[in-house]
């Protein structure tokens, strides 16, 4: 059992907390092989090493232990995932940054939003407040260098984010159903099933040194989803959604460590509204599961 001395909405937050660093260390090594490799191919090489990586556990448990009690719901996720990162990744090489990052953090958003109305999630009302505050802390950051400039690609990156907060909700109704570790296998194999062909098109193959970028991109990235899918087992997906603002943070920190990316006053007063946001929120859900109304 993960966090074994922490109630399950708290221990849900810290796991989402440590798969969204997780994903910026993967988000940082994508960024490099995306400027070496077609993007397209590289999202494919991204889950299809996800998925290599998790081979020997699933030889070693058998095929059996890896199959889903129903292959639609995994099917689904994988199409609608796919979906959001052709639009992603087309749209990445022609926004601007601090447009990209705007964009990017409204998941959340349509998240909570999906969860009152797909999943029948109660809303308190302290969960609006922090992810709202949590997307201001966003634009603290991004909105002095907001510029419009992506015309039309803004709106596919747009459109990227309520099918990736789609993608999250169908993970949290097959956590009923299925363990975190049949999820992440599934999600692996359907996304390289359905990103592969776009990838042939585009297809250079990789030196050494990509490979094992590649490679660990698989392990990062089926770790990331691990805990992330356990995370949305353990507590309602709502409740995770505040702390998905700390990549920000995290984010800024990696830039200014890996790519002398000097962090502006608009960072640190922008992290520092996302700090206290998240930090508040862990406390009201902490005391919520102590003395549940």
């Amino acid at each position: 059992m993960v966090f074994p001395r922490l109630n399950p909405t708290p221990a849900g937050m810290a796991l989402a907390a440590m798969a969204g660093l997780t994903f910026c260390v993967l988000n940082v090594l994508l960024r490099i092989l995306a400027t070496e490799l077609p993007p397209f191919q590289v999202q494919f090489l991204r889950y299809a090493s996800g998925l290599v990586v998790l081979l020997p556990w699933i030889l070693r448990q058998g095929l059996a232990a890896y199959r889903p009690r129903g292959i639609r719901g995994q099917l689904w996720r994988g199409m609608v995932h796919s979906t959001a990162l052709y639009l992603w990744f087309a749209a990445l090489p022609n926004i601007p940054f601090a447009d990209l990052t705007a964009i990017g953090f409204t998941s959340p958003l349509f998240v909570m939003i999906g969860a009152v109305i797909f999943l029948r999630e109660k809303m308190f009302w302290q969960r609006w407040v922090a992810g709202l505050l949590g997307f201001a802390g966003v634009l603290v950051v991004v909105g002095p260098q907001l510029s419009g400039a992506g015309g039309h690609y803004s709106l596919l990156m747009l459109a990227s984010a309520p099918l990736f907060a789609a993608s999250f909700l169908i993970t949290k109704a097959l956590t009923r159903r299925d363990t975190p570790e049949v999820i992440v296998a599934w999600q692996s194999i359907t996304v390289s099933l359905f990103t592969l062909p776009m990838a042939l098109l585009v297809w250079e193959w990789p030196d050494a040194r990509q490979w094992g970028l590649v490679l660990v991109c698989g392990c990062l990235g089926s770790f990331g989803h691990w805990m992330l899918t356990h995370a949305f087992r353990l507590a309602d997906i709502s409740s995770a959604q505040p702390v998905k603002f700390l990549d920000l943070i995290w984010a800024a920190s990696l830039g200014y460590l890996i790519f002398a990316e000097t962090p502006t006053t608009s960072t640190f007063l922008g992290a520092l509204v996302i700090f206290v946001s998240t930090t508040w929120i862990a406390r009201v859900e902490a005391r919520r599961v102590r003395s549940p109304s």
